[in-house]
C-alpha cells in the first residue's frame, strides 16, 4: 500500500529551491554527457556517413572498399573511436563503435559473437567498479547506450542473419532498425520494405527501441506508437552541401536531381535525428541503465550468491567428512 503524498505547504516568502533544476544543469554541462553509439551493418551500408552526417563533423573514416580488388574484412572487429563535441556550451563525450565485417563474407556463422561479447563485456567492466570497495565518484561508462543497426535497401526482407543478430542485440541493447541508403528504392518500394520489416520484426518477437515501460504515462505511449509505425527510418546520409537557389543544402546529386536528406519528403533523416538526439538521447541512456545493465547486474549476482553458497555447502561437506 503506497503511502499519500503530505499536501504542499504555502510558502509565505521567496526561498530559492526553485533554482534546484539551475544547479543541476550548470553541475552537468561542465561535467558533461557520454554517449556510447554503435554501429552495426554490412561494408558499403554508409555507417561512417550517417555518424559524420548525425553530429555535422567528420568523426569516423569510411571502413569500406574503395576498390573491387581490396580484401574483405575476414572476421568482425570492433573499432572505437572517441571525440568531445561541444554544442552551445553543453559538452557530449561521444564514443563511436564500429563493427566493420559483420555479414560481409560467405560463411557469416556466429559472426554476431564479437559483438554481442563486446556489449556484455562493458556491462562486465562496469560492474566489477562498481563493486570494487574503494571505487571512482563518477565511474567512466563504457556501456553501448543505442545500436544503429543498417539494413541493406535490398526491397525484399531481412536476412536469417540479420533476424539473429537482432533477437541477439534486442535482448542486451537499444537497437534502432534503419534503412541505408533510402533513396535506391522508389517511395512504393520503401513502404512495402518497411512493412515487411516491421511484420518480421513482430513474427520473430524482436524488441527494438523504443518500447513501453511501466512508468510511462498515456502521452509518453502515444509517442511510442506512433514512432514504432515509422520504423525502420529510411535514411540518407550525406556531409556535402549544395547551392540551391542561394540556398545551402546538404544532399545527394543523381542523374535524376537533388535528394534533399533533411526535406521529410525526401527521405526520414531529420525524424530519425531528432528522436535519436533532440527527444530520446537521455532516455536512451536511462533505458540502457535501468533496463538492460540492471537485468545484467541482478543476473551475475544471482549467479555469484549460487556460486558463493555452492562452494560454502562443499567446504562444509568436507569438514564434516574430514571429522567422521
Amino acid at each position: 500500500m503506497t503511502v499519500p503524498e503530505p499536501m504542499p505547504t504555502p510558502l509565505h516568502g521567496y526561498v530559492g529551491f526553485d533554482t534546484m533544476t539551475k544547479q543541476v544543469e550548470l553541475k552537468m554541462m561542465h561535467r558533461g554527457f557520454q554517449f556510447n553509439v554503435m554501429v552495426v551493418g554490412q561494408t558499403g551500408m554508409g555507417k561512417s556517413t550517417m555518424i559524420n552526417t548525425l553530429f555535422s563533423s567528420r568523426l569516423l573514416e569510411s571502413k569500406g572498399r574503395f576498390d573491387p580488388s581490396d580484401d574483405m574484412p575476414k572476421t568482425t572487429t570492433i573499432s572505437t573511436v572517441s571525440h568531445v563535441i561541444i554544442e552551445n556550451g553543453v559538452k557530449l563525450k561521444l564514443n563511436l563503435i564500429d563493427t566493420p565485417g559483420y555479414g560481409d563474407l560467405i560463411n557469416n556463422e556466429h559472426c554476431w559473437e564479437p559483438i554481442v561479447k563486446y556489449i556484455k563485456d562493458q556491462y562486465s567492466i562496469y560492474l566489477r567498479k562498481e563493486l570494487t570497495a574503494v571505487r571512482e565518484r563518477h565511474i567512466p561508462d563504457t556501456r553501448v547506450h543505442v545500436v544503429l543497426f543498417f539494413i541493406n535497401p535490398s526491397g525484399h526482407s531481412l536476412r536469417p542473419i540479420d533476424i539473429q543478430m537482432l533477437k541477439k542485440l534486442g535482448d542486451i541493447a537499444n537497437v534502432i532498425p534503419i534503412i541505408a541508403k533510402a533513396d535506391t528504392l522508389t517511395m512504393e518500394e520503401r513502404e512495402a520494405f518497411k512493412h515487411r520489416v516491421r511484420n518480421e520484426l513482430q513474427e520473430n518477437s524482436i524488441r527494438v527501441y523504443p518500447f513501453d515501460h511501466e512508468d510511462y504515462d498515456d502521452e509518453e505511449r502515444e509517442l511510442n506508437s506512433q514512432v514504432q509505425a515509422m520504423l525502420p527510418f529510411a535514411v540518407v546520409g550525406s556531409t556535402k552541401v549544395y547551392d540551391v537557389d542561394g540556398m545551402p543544402v546538404r544532399g545527394r546529386q543523381s542523374r535524376c536531381g537533388m535528394i534533399n536528406i533533411e526535406d521529410p519528403s525526401h527521405c526520414e533523416f531529420v525524424q530519425f535525428r531528432n528522436f535519436l538526439l533532440r527527444t530520446n538521447l537521455h532516455d536512451l541512456i536511462d533505458t540502457t541503465t535501468y533496463t538492460y545493465y540492471e537485468s545484467f547486474r541482478s543476473k551475475q549476482l544471482l549467479a555469484l550468491k549460487e556460486s558463493s553458497a555452492k562452494q560454502q555447502q562443499q567446504q562444509q561437506q568436507q569438514q564434516y567428512q574430514q571429522h567422521a
